[in-house]
């Protein structure tokens, strides 16, 4: 990729929604040999020729659902740790179960890398799918049937939150305590430093004078 904030949404339409010799092409051309694919469902680890393993797992996507409805919502590129952030929406049919739709919403992180032969191109070192529960649970329990039990779930999990942090009420005023007398020690640090910077500041305005 020159641009990769530019370069990855055909990119990822061709990994999903082309030909079985596009998918293949576009990995090969795009991903290192040694590329890692890691997914709440499967993963292949880092090694040489494990790209053949992301070949396969391509494939067996497409085989389950031919036809693919993807949307990259959004790209962000971290340029300093070359960290590619691409949310996606897409709807998931597995053919041979009637009436089976899963639309998902994930964030890929993509890590890239550069070649020595090839400073300014830019080669997918690793992807990283990520889900939220409510997300992957529909790829196994679909009709909204895994969404609702999960969300059900965070509902019951932020109950007790709630109690357990009323019950844990006097610990967190130990720790406030604690706290307050941490922070004064650094005002007092930092009071300090400003007061010598001070007093160095006005030594050299004497000086100069």
């Amino acid at each position: 990729m020159d641009d990769p904030v530019k370069d990855i949404t055909p990119i990822i339409h061709r990994l999903t929604q082309g030909s079985p010799q596009q998918q293949e092409d576009t990995i090969n051309y795009y991903f290192t040999e040694n590329a890692s694919f890691t997914h709440p469902f499967c993963r292949t680890g880092s090694f040489e020729g494990s790209r053949y393993l992301i070949h396969k797992i391509f494939q067996w996507y497409k085989i389950l659902s031919p036809q693919i409805d993807l949307t990259v919502n959004s790209v962000a590129f971290d340029e300093q740790h070359f960290i590619l952030y691409v949310n996606i929406s897409q709807i998931f049919s597995i053919w041979f179960i009637p009436f089976h739709r899963s639309p998902v919403t994930l964030t890929t992180q993509l890590q890239l890398v550069r070649r020595p032969a090839e400073p300014r191109k830019y080669y997918i070192q690793s992807q990283n799918d990520l889900y939220q529960v409510d997300q992957f649970v529909k790829f196994f329990a679909p009709w909204n049937i895994g969404t609702t039990i999960v969300i059900l779930w965070h509902f019951w999990a932020t109950f007790f939150c709630v109690i357990g942090a009323q019950l844990g009420r006097p610990f967190t005023a130990y720790l406030q305590r604690k706290s307050g007398r941490q922070e004064q020690a650094w005002e007092k640090e930092l009071n300090g430093r400003s007061s010598l910077r001070e007093i160095r500041n006005l030594d050299a305005r004497k000086l100069k004078s």
